[in-house]
């Protein structure tokens, strides 16, 4: 890990964290034990992301909706909070109608030399997105698999072995790994 390393911690929001809710990860809690694990080595470089419903969905997103009608709910709606402790430390928050949050805004704080660590969910949908959007950007990714979860078990083993295809632009570590190379 370097100085210019910025983890993104993709969407820790209420809407993924709820057992009760559609989209809910069933390992959400693990995740965020590893995104916890994760946030004291990066400092200031952290960055939250939000999935928000647009005002009004366009193109192929209005078929989503009219799949998932209750995401289409204001932006200040308690389902689009972010989750558990992390409002609290969320200094920096990137917020995005698409599944993908390499935004300019994300790009900018990664910067041309920097690595852009990943961690959050839904690992088969969000961070996937991410990931491959930054690569194909030339940003190295890191994806810590232990610090994300899916929409199941499954789904999120096969994102990560689609994302470690992309080697070496995309590389998945664990928790401890990316711990243990910031301490050497």
């Amino acid at each position: 890990m370097t100085a210019a390393d910025l983890l993104a911690v993709i969407d820790m929001q209420r809407v993924f964290a709820d057992p009760a809710s559609p989209w809910a990860a069933p390992r959400f809690r693990e995740a965020a034990d590893g995104v916890r694990r994760l946030l004291p080595a990066f400092g200031e470089r952290v960055t939250f992301t939000r999935f928000l419903a647009p005002r009004t969905p366009e193109g192929a997103w209005r078929a989503y909706y009219e799949q998932w009608p209750f995401a289409l709910q204001p932006h200040r709606a308690p389902l689009w909070r972010l989750a558990d402790d992390f409002a609290a430390v969320a200094r920096h928050v990137v917020d995005a109608t698409t599944f993908g949050k390499w935004t300019p805004e994300l790009a900018g704080r990664v910067g041309p030399e920097g690595r852009l660590v990943l961690a959050g969910v839904s690992t088969d949908c969000c961070v996937l997105s991410t990931a491959l959007a930054a690569a194909d950007a030339g940003a190295e990714v890191l994806v810590v698999a232990d610090a994300c979860a899916g929409a199941d078990d499954t789904a999120h083993d096969r994102a990560l072995r689609v994302m470690d295809l992309y080697r070496p632009l995309i590389r998945v570590v664990t928790t401890g790994e990316l711990l243990a190379e910031w301490r050497a």
